[in-house]
């Protein structure tokens, strides 16, 4: 896979490899921005497409190639 950044996340599409109640496509609708400047980014939000439903998840678990994929598969 690509090196992801996370500056570079928003709005970026992802499929998840095993969906959870139906839902696998997904977009990252926010990065989540530390206290403090100086501290790197952790996490990022992603939407589901068809719900609409959000969580917060860490931006290093897009890496893992066994559960997403980059862009809607």
């Amino acid at each position: 896979m690509n090196a992801l950044h996370p500056k570079k996340l928003l709005l970026t599409k992802w499929t998840a490899v095993h969906p959870v109640a139906k839902q696998k496509h997904f977009l990252v609708s926010r990065v989540i921005q530390p206290e403090l400047p100086t501290d790197p980014i952790e996490s990022v939000e992603i939407e589901a497409v068809f719900s609409k439903a959000t969580q917060v998840i860490a931006w290093r678990e897009l890496q893992d190639d066994q559960v997403w994929r980059q862009g809607w598969v």
